[in-house]
């Protein structure tokens, strides 16, 4: 038996035989072009060609793994035509005649160091995604077929890195998990392994060796274990866990139809979070009772130009078509700070996360607003609409936004366009302005929805995306529970109902404290519909409420 000792990414425990993955090889040659031109033009013909296959990809993981795991691609569309990048690759072809096959490789080398050199985790880890763009342009130039598996059966696959695109394209029913020699877990592989539901594991180095392929395997997301042709009582405790695991998935599934009731009778709703009408299968399979935040900027990055009205339209109509009568809360658009799109043409900001993002792009430029509202209210005759602004921090702001909305509804009803009259109109809360603001905010709204993942940051005043942070990144921290309390109390005086759309609403370790709290909404993801139900059924609120309460205004309830 050989044990190996990673860094689990993606939990689960899988068995099977190892199979090391079949990358496309090509030699990049170099040589002078005598026509510069033509080569450029040969460049930019690859480039589109990859742009194309990013957005091929874009769909197939947002139909396996939802939007997040679709942004990714989307991203890498971006990236593929930064102006930066393609100017770097335009002078080494046209002014150093450079062949674009090594003018690509060159380029993705310099931006590769640039990104890795840099302190924040996050950016370091970029430095893959730039790889994996020119290694997709570079595909296309010299013709080489992407990489995969050749295997009659299932596999444990290894692997150096597997690049996020690499990882999308597999077969998955070929694949039973996935072992790295590198990677990080903030990698976009890795969220994606997560997303999947593959078992992952990650920075095994040199530990794996070649000559372990074809040979049994168990590995251990949990953990981050990998143990080659285990002894008997570790392969018998591996699979007991994994049986353990399979019984889990099958009690959950009884689970369906079921309603979010607590033992003492205390009703929630349990809604998803999507970025797509696509999503809307997996809301309804995993049995959510709606959609609590639906992020409609997809639909802005899915384009090369700002959407048109009737693209929105038929996003929105079928998203509350196929609901069937189910509640679905759209999001207006939410960019800025890490969401940037090109065509916005968005000026540089030295702080994007404090800058002109969301609602204040949004109310900036109105005539984005306007085509957005008129989809959104056109798509309510057929559903079930919630509207949602994000990044609100005064009265104002919604004021304003709202009396948008009256003047989009005259209109369609002057243009004899059919809309539903009971739409609801809700926030985010995720400023602690917001949370300040909430007894007013409460007054000029239908709903509040927590996003905890930016009131976390603003809270803390602590960067999401900077790893290095760590511990100083706590959502469980007393600022933020008593600030969704404040929330909560502040709505219901005002007849108002609270959300969470944020990662938080899928930690089962605080859904005792949500529901005492008085949170009467939980949006998670698909895959955390279940599980989430299965707590609720399990608490008893009357016997807990008097003391989550009390530890959570406790002066010792300290960090």
């Amino acid at each position: 038996m050989i044990s190996i000792q990673g860094k689990g990414v993606s939990t689960g425990v899988a068995i099977g035989p190892l199979y090391y993955y079949q990358r496309a090889k090509s030699t990049i040659r170099r040589y002078e072009v005598a026509d510069p031109d033509a080569e450029w033009a040969r460049f930019k013909a690859a480039q589109e060609k990859a742009i194309a296959q990013l957005g091929e990809l874009a769909e197939k993981a947002r139909e396996e793994a939802g939007d997040e795991a679709a942004l990714l691609f989307e991203t890498h569309q971006m990236m593929a035509e930064d102006m930066e990048y393609e100017e770097a690759i335009q002078t080494a072809i046209q002014e150093n005649k450079l062949n674009a096959e090594a003018a690509v490789t060159d380029t993705a080398a310099q931006f590769a160091d640039m990104f890795a050199a840099m302190d924040d985790p996050y950016f370091q880890a970029r430095s893959a995604d730039v790889k994996d763009v020119s290694g997709r342009i570079i595909a296309a130039l010299t013709g080489v077929a992407q990489g995969g598996i050749d295997s009659p059966v299932p596999v444990i696959l290894a692997a150096d890195d597997l690049a996020p695109s690499e990882t999308v394209q597999l077969d998955k029913s070929k694949i039973l998990g996935f072992v790295t020699e590198g990677g990080s877990g903030s990698s976009h592989t890795a969220i994606l392994a997560r997303t999947m539901g593959i078992p992952a594991i990650i920075g095994v180095g040199n530990q794996l060796k070649p000559e372990y392929e074809g040979r049994e395997v168990i590995i251990d997301g949990s953990t981050g274990s990998v143990v080659v042709e285990a002894d008997a009582d570790t392969r018998a405790h591996l699979l007991k866990k994994m049986e353990e695991q399979k019984r889990q998935r099958e009690l959950l599934e009884k689970l369906k139809g079921q309603p979010n009731v607590t033992l003492d009778g205390q009703s929630i709703k349990v809604f998803c979070n999507i970025g797509s009408p696509d999503d809307v299968a997996a809301v309804l399979s995993n049995d959510a009772g709606g959609v609590g935040l639906f992020r409609s900027e997809f639909l802005y990055l899915n384009c090369d130009d700002y959407p048109s009205e009737d693209y929105q339209f038929e996003a929105y109509k079928k998203a509350l078509s196929d609901m069937n009568g189910r509640e679905v809360v759209i999001r207006t658009l939410d960019i800025g700070a890490d969401k940037q799109i090109g065509y916005f043409n968005m000026p540089h900001e030295e702080n994007p996360a404090l800058g002109n993002r969301a609602l204040r792009i949004c109310l900036n430029r109105p005539e984005i607003f306007h085509t957005q509202l008129r989809a959104l209210y056109r798509a309510s005759a057929y559903g079930r609409l919630g509207i949602m602004f994000p990044m609100v921090t005064s009265v104002w702001e919604v004021k304003e936004a709202r009396k948008m909305c009256e003047q989009v509804k005259a209109e369609l009803t002057k243009e004899g366009i059919p809309f539903s009259d009971d739409v609801e109109i809700g926030i985010m809360i995720e400023t602690p302005a917001a949370v300040l603001m909430s007894d007013r905010l409460a007054k000029v709204v239908d709903f509040f929805s927590c996003g905890t993942n930016d009131l976390t940051q603003y809270t803390l005043a602590c960067d999401r995306q900077n790893a290095d942070l760590g511990r100083f990144y706590n959502p469980h921290h007393p600022a933020v529970l008593r600030a969704l309390k404040m929330v909560c109390d502040n709505a219901h005086k005002n007849g108002v109902w609270v959300g969470i759309c944020g990662e938080l609403g899928a930690d089962l370790a605080l859904t005792e404290t949500f529901l005492s709290i008085g949170i009467d909404e939980l949006s998670v993801s698909p895959r955390a519909v279940l599980p989430l139900r299965q707590k609720i059924r399990e608490i008893n609120v009357s016997q807990i409420k008097e003391k989550v309460l009390a530890d959570l205004l406790s002066d010792e309830n300290t960090i």
